[in-house]
């Protein structure tokens, strides 16, 4: 600690979440790093995305726009919304925003006063809370375990709701699970936000990435719920767009239409050419988006595969480009957090414990997808390694 660290807010808490940055750090000192720790594909922008933020610069694309965002993109995502099942928008209820991070502490800053409640599932993305906390909210947290596959279901919900409570989160698929909500519980959940008269926030960012007979229900399209949701996405993880930082919000014109104005207080507008590029994401071939999803299939069967041969078991992951394992079931006596630290020190592999999301215990890690499946196989080699390793220490200590 320094003189300085006095001088900080009390809203700035730098807990688990600076162990972010701690890795990458210690990561960037070492070398042939294998980083399954964060979100950001690996995947490059799709060509036509990138051709149309090199035409919007080269044609003025340079200055602020509406603080809604360009007409046509908002158009293109309403049509969007639409054709994958979701609740029918005008472009007046609908927000760009400078990615759909900057997007959750919108929603915080316009909804939430001091005292009021918003229940936030556990593990899961972790800027939910810190965006509560300091907009001086109560964070209420639904723990989730293996029992369910860490999936949230309405009866887990409706234990924490109080008569402060005004917001629910809904991550599907979820993040850092990689599970996705099953559209019974999703109706049985939207059920339960008009009995207490909640208002939604649907994180459905990862709503194209999912495997197997697996789909994502808007819940904005549900009956009753328009009017109460807020459904969160953007184009960083299906387009691959991740340093684009380019997201949007799509909800009730009474809720959208004033939280422009805190969105225009932040950053005025979202980077003009970011708007073209994602207008040509949202209407150009969508063929890209499938490529990606078999991509990330195939990298998630790598991962459980070698997983497998560790003995190390894990939740289904279902969509999204995360394997959530159990540390605890390898018998090694170790935290999540202590294996992370050691896996990245001896096997060069980063990933990172799910305390970060917020798991209520520390026997969990987040792996991403987002490395190719021969890099994915020598990570599986080395984390192998490292677990003999410790099982090696274990037996002398023990003799």
């Amino acid at each position: 600690m320094t003189a300085l660290d006095s001088r900080l807010a009390k809203r700035v808490k730098l807990s688990d979440g600076g162990l972010i940055t701690k890795m990458l750090d210690i990561a960037d000192g070492l070398d042939d790093v294998i980083k399954l720790g964060r979100g950001d594909p690996d995947l490059d922008t799709p060509k036509h995305i990138i051709k149309a933020g090199q035409w919007a610069l080269a044609n003025g694309a340079t200055h602020y726009t509406h603080p809604l965002g360009i007409e046509p993109l908002r158009q293109a995502i309403a049509d969007n919304i639409r054709h994958y099942g979701g609740a029918d928008y005008a472009t007046d209820e609908i927000m760009i925003t400078p990615g759909g991070q900057q997007g959750m502490f919108i929603i915080a800053l316009s909804l939430l006063n001091p005292g009021d409640e918003i229940i936030v599932p556990c593990p899961g993305y972790n800027p939910y809370q810190q965006a509560a906390e300091m907009s001086d909210a109560v964070v209420r947290k639904v723990p989730m375990t293996m029992a369910t596959n860490f999936t949230l279901t309405a009866k887990m919900v409706e234990k924490h709701v109080t008569s402060n409570s005004k917001i629910l989160v809904l991550i599907n698929p979820n993040n850092p699970t990689g599970t996705v909500t099953p559209p019974d519980e999703v109706r049985k959940i939207a059920e339960l936000a008009k009995k207490h008269d909640l208002i939604v926030i649907s994180d459905e960012i990862y709503a194209r990435l999912t495997f197997g007979n697996n789909t994502v229900v808007p819940v904005a399209s549900l009956p009753g719920m328009k009017d109460r949701t807020i459904t969160l996405s953007g184009f960083s993880k299906a387009y691959a767009m991740t340093g684009w930082r380019i997201g949007y919000l799509a909800g009730p014109r009474a809720l959208i239409e004033p939280m422009s104005e805190v969105n225009h207080a932040f950053a005025i507008s979202t980077a003009a050419v970011s708007q073209y590029a994602a207008l040509a994401a949202m209407t150009g071939p969508q063929d890209c988006v499938e490529d990606m999803r078999q991509t990330y299939d195939s990298r998630r069967a790598a991962i459980c595969e070698g997983l497998d041969k560790i003995g190390m078991t894990y939740a289904e992951p279902q969509g999204a480009f995360y394997v959530y394992a159990n540390v605890a079931s390898l018998g090694l006596g170790i935290t999540a957090g202590t294996f992370c630290e050691r896996l990245l020190a001896e096997g060069h592999v980063m990933m990172y414990p799910g305390t970060i999301y917020g798991d209520h215990t520390d026997d969990f890690v987040r792996m991403s997808m987002t490395q190719p499946v021969a890099r994915i196989k020598i990570a599986m080699q080395r984390m192998a390694a490292v677990v003999t390793s410790y099982r090696t220490e274990s037996s002398q200590l023990a003799n």
